[in-house]
């Protein structure tokens, strides 16, 4: 897997091709479009010329499209898979993004939506975590553009109620005492430099998999969203998405440490949280709310 070669070459070799392109980039228009609701030039990434501008060459290499954003226009064109999320869910995230990008935005899953979400933010870094090894092979050999880290997870489903118990009971879990690196077993510790060094403005939280008792759930991803939110150093907050939130699991534990009085609006199975820095973690208590 080349996780640092992320060139790509876009060549028009062909008037097909072209004919392919103008028909792509007119789809992804109407969907974006669907999206605003209008069509707002300022935040507009495409190319936009204006005749009556004299700095139109400027506005055009202001608003010139990304690789990714190309790559996108053409998978999502002609392909029948769908993001998983539905339209409503998508547009909750896309509006974050319209707002803060370009930013660091991490996203605990890799599948067909992918793509989407790093051309929604161009400029930014978006990094994508995965525990299916032969999965992100798959995906990034389509898509060798998108930047994606395996990691194992060492939790299941079935142990969700008694990782609550532990966490409580163990002082290194924590606020005042969490290191994502330390001995809490709820801690993704095995993340990549990459993902420990950087803060993040925006965490999207749909995998891993949650739906068998056997699955690894995504109680660590969770909690480690939220240690990583509030130990932002940066001004403003963090914006954590949690998808799936008609399961138990992922309801009980965005309640624990998401904190239910930072949810700011819910959509479908989506649930979105603007969890502030924590510059007082010095008071003895497991409470993250």
């Amino acid at each position: 897997m080349k996780k640092n070669d992320r060139r790509f070459t876009f060549t028009l070799d062909r008037p097909r091709l072209l004919a392919t392109l103008i028909a792509a980039a007119t789809t992804t228009v109407l969907f974006i479009i669907s999206f605003t609701g209008t069509f707002n030039y300022d935040n507009f990434y495409f190319c936009s010329i204006s005749e009556k501008d004299d700095d139109a060459g400027l506005i055009a290499e202001d608003y010139t499209t990304t690789p990714i954003q190309l790559l996108s226009i053409l998978h999502y064109a002609t392909s029948k898979v769908v993001p998983q999320q539905s339209l409503a869910e998508v547009r909750l995230s896309f509006d974050v993004l319209q707002s803060i990008a370009p930013c660091n935005f991490l996203v605990f899953g890799l599948g067909h939506d992918s793509l989407m979400w790093d051309s929604l933010n161009p400029g930014g870094t978006t990094v994508f975590i995965e525990e299916d090894q032969k999965w992100v092979r798959t995906v990034l050999h389509n898509s060798p553009i998108l930047r994606a880290y395996t990691v194992r997870y060492r939790t299941q489903v079935s142990q969700a109620d008694k990782l609550l118990a532990f966490y409580k009971s163990e002082k290194g879990c924590w606020p005042a005492n969490v290191r994502i690196k330390g001995r809490c077993k709820l801690a993704l510790s095995q993340l990549p430099e990459e993902v420990h060094d950087k803060e993040w403005d925006m965490i999207m939280i749909d995998a891993p998999r949650g739906y068998f008792p056997e699955a690894p759930g995504r109680m660590g991803a969770i909690y480690t969203a939220a240690v990583m939110a509030r130990g932002r150093k940066s001004s403003g907050v963090t914006h954590v998405f949690l998808h799936d939130v008609n399961r138990k699991v992922e309801k009980a534990y965005a309640a624990e440490f998401l904190c239910m009085k930072y949810k700011v609006k819910g959509v479908g199975r989506l649930w979105h949280f603007m969890i502030p820095p924590a510059f007082n973690t010095s008071h003895a208590t497991y409470s993250f709310c």
